[in-house]
Order: structure tokens, then C-alpha cells, then sequence
């Protein structure tokens, strides 16, 4: 097996069973192992009856880690980066000191290994293959709806925490209003959980379950002639003011645009 500098190396998100041989091998066998937090990866080192030295290497110390690493490096000794959970450089720690590595010429791989993305995508049924990653959310309302609307034309998936993800699905609501989301909790874990359904059902679902555990998110793309393609509202405003009533108008516009009937006449009657 080819020898490298610098190991990226996913760990379990949450079942300690889905480590692989080879993230166990090489964990033994480089000098050191960056981590987010030493604490955590102490735990799964433990389990493991691995014994290598850590370090830690997180975003508030990314900057000041890297001349000591290319120092170490350059003495012949090998490093392997992990995260808490997961693969390193996604919504975590690692592209400072990567790109730094590959502009010195130091050889990095990374291993196959646990990510969240694609666990949670492999139980979601989509009609497409290609997909938006945005990762954590931003925290106002504003800028969470920019992204929404930006991406209506595919399917975006997101992280979120379960203090926050009850009025992410309602700021999707109020921007998609006919959106349908999946939401998956505790992925890998005894209390795995995949909700699929309409947004506002969803909501309702999580209402009266408690949420639990680091959440993977997906809002569907908008289909096509939904109601969101085209000012629905304002062609029930025009057909209100000709005296049309609710169930005339939702007839009249699902015939015109292709609607969903149900749908049009929902919005006739807010």
C-alpha cells in the first residue's frame, strides 16, 4: 500500500461499527492525529485500542497549526486528520491545512468512510441525481429564504440542530409554501429516524416528537408549473376582482398552468 504524508480519515457519525479496517490501520500507524476535539476522538481511539498521540486542530486554531504540522511533516513523521464525526472538510476543519499541503508538494489521500450527506441521501427517494449541498443553514430568516428561493430548481440538503430545525421547516412553509422536505435524525444510531412528507405535516410531526440529534435536511426541487413557478396570487386577485369565487378560479387556473387544483384553491382561500 502507497504511503502518503497526510491521511484524511472520515470517522461514525454515530455507530461506532461503520469505522473501516483501513481508518483503524492507519490511525495506528501515523505519528500524530489532528482532531476537532480531543475528548471526542479520545473516546473512539479508546474503543479502538488506538494509542497514537492527538493534537487539536480546529477553526479557531486552523491558521497557527499549519507551520508547525509542515514542520513535522518535513521531519518525516505522518498526520491523520479526523472530526468528531464524519469526513473531515465537510462543514468541519481541514482545508487550510490541506491547501497549504498540496502548495509544498506533501502527498494527501483521503479514505472512504462515513458521511452524513450520503447516508441520509441513500434512504431518500429523488427524482434527479444532482443535488445542492449547502451545509449549516445561515441563522437569520432573510438569508435563510435567499437560499431557498436560489436553489428551488434542485434538491438542497442541509445541516441542522434539533433547537433550530422547527422554524427552518416553518421559513421554508412561508418562502415554498407547497414544498415537501425529508428530515433525517440520529442517522446510524438505534433512534434513527427518516420523515418524508409535505413540509406542513412534517412540522406537525415534529410538534409532538421531540427532535433529538444532529439533523440532515432536504427540501425537493419545485416541480415544474407548481404554484411557485409562476404569480399564482396575483392571477387569484385579478380573477377575485372579476367576482369568480374560490372553486371557480382554482378550476380555471389548474386548467390554464397545468396545477394542482387542491393546491390553487388553498391559496384562494388565505
Amino acid at each position: 500500500m502507497k504511503e502518503y504524508n497526510f491521511y484524511i480519515v472520515p470517522t461514525p457519525i454515530g455507530n461506532l461499527g461503520d469505522i473501516t479496517i483501513r481508518a483503524i490501520e492507519i490511525l495506528k500507524s501515523v505519528d500524530l492525529i489532528a482532531c476537532e476535539d480531543m475528548r471526542v476522538t479520545q473516546k473512539l481511539l479508546n474503543h479502538f485500542d488506538i494509542t497514537t498521540k492527538c493534537i487539536s486542530y480546529h477553526k479557531f486554531n486552523e491558521k497557527e497549526r499549519v507551520d508547525f504540522f509542515l514542520k513535522i511533516l518535513k521531519e518525516g513523521e505522518k498526520i491523520a486528520l479526523v472530526s468528531d464525526a464524519g469526513t473531515p472538510l465537510f462543514c468541519d476543519p481541514g482545508a487550510v491545512i490541506v491547501e497549504e499541503l498540496r502548495k509544498h508538494n506533501f502527498s494527501v489521500t483521503a479514505l472512504a468512510g462515513a458521511n452524513a450527506v450520503a447516508t441520509f441521501l441513500s434512504q431518500v427517494p429523488r427524482k434527479g441525481e444532482d443535488f445542492t449541498f449547502i451545509g449549516f443553514l445561515p441563522k437569520t430568516k432573510s438569508q435563510i429564504q435567499t437560499i431557498i428561493k436560489k436553489y428551488k430548481s434542485t434538491d438542497m440538503v442541509f445541516y441542522d440542530s434539533p433547537n433550530r430545525i422547527l422554524d427552518t421547516m416553518k421559513i421554508i412553509k412561508e418562502t415554498r409554501p407547497n414544498s415537501r422536505v425529508a428530515i433525517g435524525r440520529e442517522l446510524t444510531k438505534i433512534f434513527e429516524e427518516i420523515v418524508i412528507d409535505d413540509t406542513e405535516k412534517v412540522i406537525n410531526y415534529f410538534q409532538n416528537n421531540p427532535i433529538k440529534g444532529e439533523i440532515a435536511g432536504l427540501i425537493f426541487r419545485q416541480e415544474e408549473n407548481s404554484c411557485e413557478d409562476i404569480d399564482i396570487n396575483e392571477k387569484i386577485t385579478l380573477l377575485k376582482s372579476k367576482n369568480f369565487k374560490a372553486k371557480e378560479i382554482s378550476v380555471i387556473l389548474s386548467e390554464l398552468y397545468k396545477l394542482n387544483k387542491n393546491d390553487v384553491y388553498k391559496r384562494c382561500l388565505t
